[in-house]
């Protein structure tokens, strides 16, 4: 390991592709795994936040990081699964992993859930991988290489039809009803990472998170959005950082539309306010937008 992590040069574009062909193949592997257990009556148990967990987050889990930290010994590594050890503080580059994103509806039967793995450095995501096995759709990006699905460019859609839909809590849309914004409730998909996503789909016009989501919710989805030309943001501090002491996040916004930006961020803000007031700079300060 290099002396200083801070004098460690950024990734080359061999470096991303590299990771991103290793992330791709794990996220595969890990996602037939994962359907050997899909609508079967597995071993499943309440995490201590009162999250679901099961016998094939573990099992997936394990795998990944066996896998991820043999190919690449000086990464650090942040996972769902995995007790933190802080470790991770200290590397320059990071795995952040949630070996399945929404547990819930994969123990119910919902096809919409994910295998999602992404490569951070310096605080900021630089190659991720978004897999829905049930689903067949590899979301995949690095830094400066474009976002592709299932190996084709993903270009951004216009969602099509006479209103905005939106997946988001009921106290959220109502503040985007007072706003003058005319919507449907989108479906709320139990993977977070692959909700987001949609925007680029075109399938949702706006995606909105609470308060509380973690890295391994949120990190690969952002650089995938990003190469589509989509911010995710939190709302009262701006892009998000990762691998800090503290994983979880602010209300985040995901958007396609700039006019819808500002309606959003008061929304979200409105109805779960800001962490820490102080640690809000001038621009994101609550104003009802116009």
């Amino acid at each position: 390991m290099p002396e200083s992590l801070d004098q460690m040069p950024t990734m080359t574009d061999d470096e991303l592709d590299a990771d991103l062909a290793l992330l791709r193949a794990a996220a595969v592997s890990a996602g037939i795994m994962a359907m050997g257990y899909f609508r079967r009556d597995i071993k499943s148990w309440t995490k201590e936040n009162a999250s679901p967990v099961s016998e094939a987050d573990m099992l997936v889990d394990e795998f990944l990081g066996e896998t991820l930290l043999t190919a690449r010994p000086d990464y650090g590594w942040l996972s769902e699964e995995t007790v933190d050890d802080f470790d991770r503080l200290s590397r320059k580059r990071v795995f952040i992993v949630d070996p399945i994103d929404g547990t819930r509806g994969f123990l119910r039967g919902d096809d919409a859930w994910t295998v999602v793995l992404s490569v951070v450095e310096d605080g900021r995501p630089k190659v991720g991988v978004v897999y829905a096995p049930a689903r067949d759709e590899l979301f995949e990006a690095r830094l400066g290489g474009g976002a592709f699905l299932n190996s084709a460019l993903l270009k951004t859609r216009q969602h099509q039809g006479d209103k905005l839909v939106i997946p988001a809590p009921s106290a959220v849309l109502k503040q985007l009803g007072d706003l003058g914004l005319d919507y449907v409730h989108g479906p709320v998909l139990p993977s977070l990472a692959y909700r987001l996503l949609q925007v680029a789909t075109g399938v949702f016009d706006l995606a909105l998170a609470r308060r509380g989501a973690q890295d391994w919710d949120i990190a690969a989805s952002d650089i995938i959005l990003e190469e589509c030309g989509i911010a995710l943001e939190d709302v009262c501090a701006g892009l998000p950082i990762y691998n800090r002491e503290n994983s979880r996040h602010g209300a985040l916004a995901a958007t396609r539309d700039s006019s819808l930006r500002s309606k959003a961020h008061f929304a979200l803000r409105t109805v779960y306010g800001c962490p820490d007031a102080s640690d809000v700079d001038a621009n994101h300060q609550i104003e009802r937008p116009a």
